[in-house]
């Protein structure tokens, strides 16, 4: 490895402090040259990176859409390890949407990369199942261990591996999360919201409000018995309150209220003091 490329230093966590990226601490122990742009397509970033005589760039959520001028830059051109099986799930946020969307499979794909988005054409795919109660976050660390070994298979093997171009045709967009992405519309289907609050976990985080506060569901399961009442509203299935959805309702798991601990559901309904027939928005 001749050198790293990642994001600036920039302020974080309290005191807002000026914190290294997690790869530039990494580079530093390792003893590797780190650069950081603010943007690769600022003019002299080619010219600066081919002193390095690179046979290759890989690129991981790098979190810009790097120019021709860039691309071509290493001898072998630049690989990208993307988190989905293309040509589904193009975009910032394909773990996130592909849980969102009720997907059963994923996986990784490498490929070589072009001036679009992740529309280069394919080198290697390695598919994986999505747990029926895996959230972002830990589908997110398999992921990167799994993406891992396929880059290193994608390298070992690059002479001989074929390039397949993608079927634009079927492509699905992932685009980045926004905060109200995670709002909860408890008319939906009970399955289809618990995907929401699998897919905004760890972030933006499933959101809804009582009467008196807006609170996070961080983990819940759906109740497939039929109508159980008005959406939104807290109603008693199998001794515990559930919200009715479209079809069912969805007994949250795990929640958090605005600017307090996570608990259980039923711990926070002591505190919050709702009964059956409360209603959310």
């Amino acid at each position: 490895m001749v050198a790293v490329v990642t994001q600036p230093d920039r302020p974080a966590h309290r005191g807002q402090r000026l914190t290294l990226p997690p790869v530039k601490q990494r580079a530093i122990k390792s003893g590797l040259p780190v650069l950081q742009p603010s943007r690769l397509r600022e003019p002299g970033w080619p010219e600066h990176l081919r002193e390095f005589g690179a046979d290759v760039a890989v690129v991981i959520a790098f979190g810009q859409i790097l120019p021709r001028s860039v691309l071509d830059v290493p001898k072998r051109g630049s690989i990208n390890v993307h988190a989905s099986l293309l040509p589904r799930y193009r975009g910032a946020a394909p773990i996130a949407w592909a849980i969102m969307r009720g997907e059963t499979e994923t996986g990784i794909t490498t490929m070589q990369m072009d001036e679009g988005m992740d529309t280069g054409a394919m080198l290697l795919r390695a598919p994986t199942p999505i747990g029926a109660d895996e959230t972002a976050g830990e589908l997110s660390e398999r992921l990167a261990a799994l993406g891992a070994d396929v880059l290193i298979e994608t390298l070992a093997r690059l002479d001989r591996l074929t390039p397949v171009p993608q079927r634009h045709e079927e492509a699905t967009l992932a685009p980045r999360l926004t905060k109200t992405d995670g709002d909860l519309d408890w008319a939906r289907p009970a399955r289809d919201l618990v995907n929401v609050v699998r897919g905004c976990n760890p972030w933006p985080g499933a959101a809804t409000s009582s009467a008196t506060e807006k609170f996070s569901i961080w983990r819940a399961t759906a109740v497939a018995t039929g109508t159980l009442g008005s959406p939104g509203t807290l109603v008693p299935h199998g001794g515990e309150l559930t919200i009715a959805t479209g079809d069912g309702g969805v007994l949250p798991l795990e929640v958090q209220p605005e600017n307090r601990r996570r608990m259980t559901w039923a711990e926070y309904l002591r505190g919050a003091r709702l009964a059956a027939g409360a209603r959310l928005s």
